[in-house]
């Protein structure tokens, strides 16, 4: 083999070692750009994130629970945690596979402050999703159900 055959050849290796980072780096990127953006009331980003057959399973009995199928129902489960004044922060974001099947962990905090800055809901969790090209076609997550249930009391009590 020529020295320019190995020079390609190493070149090619070295990029295909690269491009899995660099695709799990831009889907983190993704996720936390998202993040900000819903903090910020805006759930556009993340709807553009979603396949349109995208599922939510969030286990549990409080309102927040169910499984919901489809941008729609996905996207307004989505506005109602922004019009309650939810924030979620991730301090992990996982990523692995090929674009075609990715796999996402997440390790988040969310919280709801009331008008005078007090914290009246805060909870830790994971999510564990599904991607293909792209696009987020199913998540679960994982939370402290309890808390869903005393901030659905904590909301009821708002009227």
């Amino acid at each position: 083999m020529s020295v320019a055959n190995r020079s390609a050849l190493a070149a090619a290796v070295v990029a295909g070692a690269m491009l899995p980072s660099f695709y799990e780096a831009v889907v983190g990127a993704v996720v936390r750009h998202n993040a900000r953006r819903l903090r910020d009331g805006d759930i556009g980003p993340q709807m553009r994130g979603y396949a349109d057959d995208v599922r939510l399973v969030f286990p549990g009995r409080s309102s927040w629970s169910g499984e919901f199928r489809g941008k729609q129902e996905v996207g307004r489960w989505l506005q109602r945690f922004v019009d309650a004044g939810l924030v979620i922060d991730f301090e992990d974001v996982l990523v692995s596979g090929p674009p075609w099947a990715t796999r996402i962990a997440l390790r988040f905090s969310d919280w709801c402050e009331d008008e005078w800055g007090q914290v009246v809901y805060t909870n830790r969790g994971t999510i564990h999703g599904r991607m293909r090209w792209g696009r987020l076609t199913s998540y679960e997550v994982f939370e402290d159900t309890v808390r869903g249930e005393e901030f659905d009391a904590h909301l009821a009590a708002q009227g």
